[in-house]
């Protein structure tokens, strides 16, 4: 029997958080304890250790001692945070997985609500690939919701990943979606979920914020990382799934140069992404940002 046709709101469907994890030990215990002070009590936390080289082994053991829910990996070597997701859900035992990254937290009822909402989605006959959560944006002390699409389709990861980091969905989906790929240097979040979504349809969003991202600045962010891994990742996933198409090129190159990089956009930028194809929002767009990077 497929699981999302299940009753899971009867039976109380188990659902399974994975967490990859690296040197990260006091922001690690936070998170853990967020997922286990949910209000849907059937969840399984399973963090992988990437290579750590501090003392995560011995809180997740005190960890695993005190809550049998707490299931632990750990390798001796980094293998990198896709490999250790698709390690994760490969050992997952739920119907239902989602992920939580080890410097963020659920806030109590993040579980239950995804639940609720994919019940009712179900009831009401409505084709749903996934689900997501507007973020709450943590920046210090300061909580911000950030806003989302109600809904987003495959071709709409090409603007910008309006879904964020996180989906929950039944767990066979993963695994027919083929999991994170471990070759993308970048946007592996974005690439993955392109898949889910082209495959099984649009994913709906459940308007209230829940799960709190953590966009306190740090030095050990992808976006301060250098520009040629986002490049990378850029060509990747064109590669994959542009289709040679020279606008969706333009898009993704629109994401590169964005502000959340701050790479900044020069002359030979510019006129690079002119000669890909004639498109005059896009132009313009980047013409923006070409200025914006002149006044900064």
């Amino acid at each position: 029997m497929n699981s999302s046709s299940v009753d899971f709101a009867a039976s109380g469907a188990l659902v399974s958080v994975y967490i990859p994890t690296k040197n990260r030990k006091g922001l690690l215990a936070l998170a853990v304890r967020s997922v286990l002070a949910q209000t849907w009590r059937n969840v399984e936390v399973l963090v992988v250790d990437d290579g750590s080289t501090d003392s995560t082994a011995d809180l997740m053991r005190e960890l695993c001692a005190t809550d049998s829910r707490v299931r632990f990996f750990q390798n001796d070597s980094s293998r990198g945070a896709c490999a250790a997701r698709n390690q994760a859900i490969r050992e997952s035992r739920g119907q239902f997985v989602t992920g939580l990254d080890d410097d963020d937290e659920f806030l109590p009822h993040h579980i239950q609500g995804l639940v609720g909402y994919w019940h009712l989605l179900e009831s009401l006959k409505v084709d749903a690939s996934c689900i997501f959560v507007p973020n709450l944006q943590r920046n210090g002390a300061t909580l911000t919701a950030a806003f989302k699409r109600g809904g987003v389709s495959a071709v709409d990861l090409f603007q910008a990943n309006h879904v964020g980091n996180q989906v929950f969905a039944p767990r066979e989906r993963y695994f027919e979606a083929g999991l994170f790929d471990e070759c993308m240097p970048a946007w592996q979040d974005l690439e993955f979920f392109f898949r889910m979504l082209e495959k099984f349809g649009p994913a709906k969003m459940l308007d209230v914020p829940s799960y709190v991202f953590d966009c306190s600045p740090r030095t050990d962010r992808i976006s301060n990382q250098q520009r040629a891994r986002i490049f990378q990742a850029c060509n990747r996933m064109y590669s994959k799934h542009g289709h040679g198409d020279p606008r969706i090129l333009q898009q993704l190159l629109l994401q590169v140069y964005s502000p959340y990089y701050g790479f900044g956009v020069g002359v030979k930028d510019l006129w690079q992404f002119m000669k890909v194809g004639f498109w005059p929002r896009g132009w313009i767009q980047m013409v923006a940002y070409f200025w914006g990077s002149k006044v900064r």
